[in-house]
């Protein structure tokens, strides 16, 4: 095991043992390469390990190639362990919040540590549904080790030649890292290291308000930490519309959390163990110490080291270069999920992984374009969104006309001390169709589905109008957007020949 692959399984316990005995065992035997393999990819996270698994219970002959952890990012460092740890503050929140509903008051500070044990016991429990020996009994050759190109149909693993008619990199991303400086003089934690803490930070600082450090931001404060986030822009989560961010900012707020935003990080120190934040703000200087930084700043892909140039496939800062159909520049390779993909989330690396499969070993035509991609930020409320956002739509050429419902005329909401928080819908102007929505709600990644698949299957508001939903359910709130589009038909004259019918039927 490399060094990287050590500190990521940190601390050495029974889960992290039994994670690693299924995505990366000490005693794996690389097969002996077939003569030649209908598809070779390289990267077992969601978009190899789907790749992998499609083309094998289609019948192809696959190989599936891994330097590090089988299950990437998703699994070891980034869906899973992130929201066992935010599962763990709602909780503690709740407990806290249990005297608003006339239950007990507590203080009891609660044991992070325990929560920390918790969540790698559950990664562990998963953890067997991306082993090695599942997809070695799925029929797939799994190496274990690194994948190098060295020609236009060849990769190379373990000092072995593996041929192929067709390849996929699915290689992931990594934590970037930005440009401040000192910052290479301290030890920092990513993503990718968060996870392995089993002390609670006293004080921990977080540099970048994207979804992932306002995430860990609010789970952080809500299991004690003093959290201060460093933010460039005016509010959190600056690729969401302003309002929707101002509810979640309002959020963390009230948890505690001190947000230092329009500001600029000018340079951190290490001094032992403290870690010091110098930032600039209204042209005034602070300095802020912690126990902890936390960097959440971009994403790189990971194409060193590939032999890229060897196989004849282009690659820039932003990945891997690919046409509509996932195609490299070398048409018997494919890529996608983070190595290549704008949308950097699971659910994209597995639903372009399927178009590789049709594109790769079939005659398919599908293209990544076609995708209706949702994603959720799992604060506290969650804001998800799927489709276009109203400037999106304008730039397209689209007129738009937009529905806001606030969660405040939701019943259930109300009933669950939920309601801050609303649905908005962009329709194509004077039509009921769904271009776009955007959702801030507790459980909002719960509830952009419908929406979803509304979008995928050109499916209007009349049609949801005309759907009984039942009540009583936050997720009313869409029926409620469906029957205020309802009620613009009304217009004055379709009042008056309302009114005209009502005479003569008197």
């Amino acid at each position: 095991m490399t060094d990287k692959q050590q500190n990521l399984i940190t601390p050495d316990d029974e889960h992290n043992r039994k994670l690693v005995d299924n995505v990366h065992p000490q005693d794996w035997v690389n097969p002996a390469p077939a003569s030649r393999y209908h598809l070779v990819v390289i990267g077992a996270g969601t978009a190899g390990l789907v790749s992998a698994a499609g083309a094998a219970g289609l019948g192809a002959k696959v190989a599936l190639i891994e330097r590090q952890l089988m299950g990437g990012d998703c699994l070891n460092v980034g869906c899973v362990p992130s929201k066992g740890i935010i599962a763990a503050a709602r909780a503690w929140h709740a407990a806290r919040q249990a005297h608003d509903f006339g239950g007990p008051v507590t203080s009891d500070p609660g044991n992070f540590g325990a929560a920390m044990t918790r969540m790698r016991r559950i990664r562990a429990d998963i953890s067997p549904h991306d082993s090695a020996a599942r997809f070695r009994d799925l029929g797939i050759d799994v190496f274990i080790g690194a994948g190098c190109f060295t020609g236009s149909n060849q990769i190379e693993v373990d000092g072995k030649q593996l041929s192929f008619r067709r390849a996929v990199i699915a290689t992931g991303a990594r934590a970037s890292t930005p440009m401040i400086p000192g910052l290479e003089n301290v030890t920092y934690l990513t993503n990718e290291t968060i996870f392995t803490l089993t002390k609670l930070p006293s004080r921990l600082g977080i540099i970048g308000a994207g979804p992932i450090g306002s995430e860990m931001s609010q789970a952080f404060a809500r299991l004690g930490s003093c959290v201060s986030l460093f933010e460039m822009t005016g509010h959190v989560l600056p690729r969401e519309d302003l309002d929707a961010a101002e509810i979640v900012q309002k959020s963390m707020e009230a948890d505690g959390i001190d947000l230092q935003l329009a500001t600029n990080v000018i340079r951190v120190e290490q001094d032992g163990t403290k870690i010091s934040v110098h930032f600039e703000r209204l042209g005034e200087i602070y300095v802020q110490t912690f126990d902890q930084l936390l960097v959440t700043v971009g994403r790189a892909p990971n194409t060193e080291n590939l032999g890229l140039e060897a196989a004849g496939i282009e690659c820039g800062p932003e990945g891997v270069t690919i046409n509509d159909r996932l195609q490299t520049t070398n048409s018997k390779v494919f890529a996608c999920g983070d190595v290549a993909s704008a949308h950097k989330f699971t659910h994209v690396a597995d639903a372009q992984a399927r178009i590789v499969i049709k594109n790769a070993l079939f005659f398919g035509r599908s293209h990544s374009s076609e995708l209706v991609v949702p994603w959720c930020t799992h604060t506290s409320p969650e804001i998800a969104h799927v489709g276009l956002y109203e400037q999106d739509a304008l730039d397209l050429g689209y007129k738009v006309d937009t529905l806001t419902v606030p969660f405040s005329e939701v019943d259930r909401a109300l009933l669950e001390g939920e309601e801050d928080g609303f649905l908005r819908v962009h329709l194509k102007k004077g039509s009921d169709r769904i271009l776009g929505a955007t959702m801030v709600a507790a459980h909002a990644g719960d509830m952009i589905g419908e929406l979803c698949l509304a979008i995928t299957a050109r499916v209007g508001l009349a049609k949801i109008a005309a759907t009984i939903h039942p009540y009583p359910t936050q997720a009313e709130v869409i029926k409620k957007a469906a029957d205020k589009w309802r009620r613009t038909k009304l217009t004055p004259t379709v009042k008056q020949l309302f009114e005209f019918w009502f005479r003569i039927f008197s």
